[in-house]
């Protein structure tokens, strides 16, 4: 039976894979293992070791707590209309890779205008 740790540290690798456009086989290979080992980390099926962890975050470009944050359950909410687990809304997580291929100077102005836009500022 996989633990519900395993699981959300799986769907955060998943997510920050897909956010940077990585596949499974790219990361795997950056890894040093088989991209089926990727697969199981990531569905929960396998606990990834905290050296392979290491060597994760590292290849994603990402802090190994990254891949714990969310765990306290609604800590990570900062407003109603935001979903739970945003990571796993697949319309935000597109929005969030859109947003980091825009240029940094015109992504610092876009991000200025959203939150204007939302009075959350």
């Amino acid at each position: 039976m996989t633990h519900p740790v395993d699981v959300h540290v799986g769907k955060r690798v998943r997510h920050r894979r897909w956010l940077i456009g990585m596949t499974q086989q790219q990361l795997a290979e950056k890894v040093g293992i088989k991209f089926q080992q990727i697969q199981k980390y990531e569905t929960g099926a396998n606990r990834v070791s905290a050296s392979r962890l290491w060597d994760i975050a590292d290849t994603l470009e990402v802090p190994v707590s990254f891949f714990f944050e969310g765990l306290e359950g609604g800590a990570n909410q900062a407003h109603d209309s935001v979903p739970v687990d945003l990571m796993a809304d697949k319309e935000a997580l597109e929005l969030i890779r859109s947003y980091y291929a825009i240029p940094e100077n015109q992504r610092r102005r876009l991000f200025e205008l959203a939150r204007v836009l939302s009075d959350v500022a």
